[in-house]
């Protein structure tokens, strides 16, 4: 298994911003798509943003405009720039990767068989 590790997340007030990044230890991995899911209480897991090998990058209706996925290959690490919080984004953050250039839809938790353990962002109004 890849241990994948998200840093960053915190308490920060509505209108703020957070900057969370996940970077995989151990051997060198050579990961196709990379991104971010959360999960908010009493809710299911959802897609935030994904990024490809090449930079192509997706993102859902509810954060567009407002956070911003990148990555650094060389460090296999992904960051996700979370501006203009809103209450509404308190989740657990969690980073996921794929080694697999195929297979299912960016958007699908199925796509991905690597995920770190989660970081928690709560934004207060």
């Amino acid at each position: 298994q890849v241990p994948l590790v998200e840093s960053g997340g915190g308490l920060v007030q509505a209108g703020g911003s957070l900057r969370l990044s996940c970077a995989a230890s151990g051997r060198t991995y050579s990961f196709h798509a990379m991104g971010w899911f959360r999960q908010a209480p009493g809710k299911e897991r959802e897609f935030v943003a994904a990024i490809s090998r090449s930079g192509s990058s997706y993102y859902a209706d509810s954060v567009k405009g407002r956070f911003t996925i990148s990555r650094d290959n060389a460090k296999n690490t992904v960051y996700l720039q979370m501006n203009s919080l809103k209450p509404e984004d308190t989740a657990v953050y969690y980073c996921a990767a794929d080694s697999d250039p195929g297979g299912e839809s960016y958007y699908s938790p199925r796509k991905y068989n690597y995920w770190g353990q989660g970081t928690q962002v709560t934004v207060s109004s």
